[in-house]
């Protein structure tokens, strides 16, 4: 025990001496980052310290097995472990020096704090990171509403607003040109955008950048990929290492989290395949819509709107009832930005297909539009890109688990 209180005293001195000239008295730890941490990231450096001197949660999920190759937590570390971890909330009810103990260990608040932080230091172009993460609801739902009154304004312009029906002809509204025109452009800024963040995050922390596993890489990377992918798929790591689930309101254990993420997930997944069929069809088979209620893209489209209203309703109802110590205050607003776009995007689009028969089917399509827009446009600043950086999190410790240790200790 007095060799774990002696290795937090050093940590905090370690933490608290970042950024500036330590005094000969203060005790610091001889391994100094190689770049100056922030706030939380010196934190998160704190807490995985004493964590590496206990380690009884190191069966919990991939956080831990990660934090045992290391003695020192740089920027790059910190970033990496904290995208690493779900935010299930084992951890932090397990812990024996969690708050209201001296030593305050939370892993999950200040690894969401550090995620936070990611979002917006490998956003492009930084202004939009910056801006979502101050107020991402507000963001979220004033571009949502903008988009949508702009269309709707152009629509009654056109004086279409109310018209009779057009057996749900949108094309008739918005020609097909223009909306490939307008949501290609969106849509390749959104992955360009998108590819410069994940780039620049893979390329600080992957294992790659070590000389002495470079060699060893092309033989891993194949299963590593293959291991990644199935935990990101299957969201292995909510299920709070035991596979009774997280913790969310309490120290009790559920699933709802896991299975509302894959309602989500999988709901988003299918519109966007119904998009992709639905433009194999317009021109590689030249079937122009609308389609029948009964055609693969409407199938498509319409069990994933299903699944993209039962997963946000229960991620924002878990949202509002999680409790304060398992994650960030001030990400809620992104968080719950991104669950209002999704749920609005599968709303107004399963009502634009219900009444898409009617005289109200220009109306539905611009607020529809808009809102999709809206979505797409802020995918790389917020809880989307968290799902991308996790997957190359995921990878890395998928690599790093099948490298030796660089630690060289005891069998090792």
């Amino acid at each position: 025990m007095q060799q774990l209180t002696d290795l937090v005293a050093r940590a905090r001195a370690d933490a608290d001496g970042i950024g500036s000239t330590p005094s000969p008295s203060q005790r610091v730890i001889p391994i100094q980052p190689a770049l100056p941490l922030t706030v939380s990231e010196g934190e998160v450096a704190r807490i995985l310290q004493i964590c590496n001197a206990c380690r009884y949660c190191e069966g919990f999920c991939a956080v831990f097995p990660a934090m045992t190759r290391r003695l020192e937590f740089g920027k790059a570390d910190t970033h990496y472990l904290a995208n690493l971890c779900h935010n299930c909330g084992a951890c932090l009810h397990a812990c024996q020096y969690a708050p209201p103990h001296e030593f305050a260990v939370n892993v999950p608040q200040a690894m969401a704090q550090v995620r936070l932080q990611t979002y917006h230091d490998y956003a492009w172009p930084p202004a939009m990171g910056a801006l979502y993460k101050r107020a991402g609801l507000t963001v979220a739902l004033a571009l949502a509403g903008g988009l949508a009154m702009f269309l709707v304004l152009a629509v009654a312009m056109s004086g279409s607003l109310v018209h009779a029906p057009l057996a749900g002809n949108f094309y008739a509204i918005f020609p097909h040109n223009f909306l490939a025109l307008v949501f290609g452009v969106v849509f390749l800024f959104v992955m360009f955008a998108l590819a410069m963040g994940t780039r620049r995050f893979w390329r600080e922390v992957s294992p790659a950048n070590d000389p002495g596993n470079a060699p060893d890489l092309p033989g891993v990377r194949r299963a590593a990929s293959a291991e990644a992918a199935h935990d990101a798929l299957r969201l292995t790591y909510l299920d709070g290492g035991h596979g009774e689930g997280c913790n969310n309101a309490d120290d009790r254990f559920t699933l709802w989290r896991r299975r509302f993420h894959h309602f989500t997930f999988y709901g988003f997944m299918l519109c966007f395949a119904s998009t992709g069929v639905a433009t194999l069809y317009h021109y590689l088979f030249d079937l122009h819509a609308p389609y029948a209620l009964t055609s693969l893209p409407v199938l498509l489209g319409t069990t994933g709107g299903i699944g993209l209203v039962i997963g946000p309703i229960g991620l924002l109802w878990l949202n509002l009832r999680r409790h304060a110590a398992h994650g960030d205050a001030a990400q809620r607003p992104m968080d719950r930005g991104f669950i209002a776009l999704l749920l609005l995007t599968s709303l107004t689009g399963l009502a634009l297909l219900a009444w898409r028969d009617t005289r109200f089917m220009a109306l539905l399509l611009a607020v529809h539009l808009g809102v999709v827009m809206a979505l797409f446009l802020t995918l790389p600043y917020g809880k989307f890109a968290h799902g991308i950086f996790r997957c190359a999190a995921l990878l890395k410790f998928a690599i790093e688990k099948r490298l030796p240790s660089r630690l060289r200790l005891g069998a090792d």
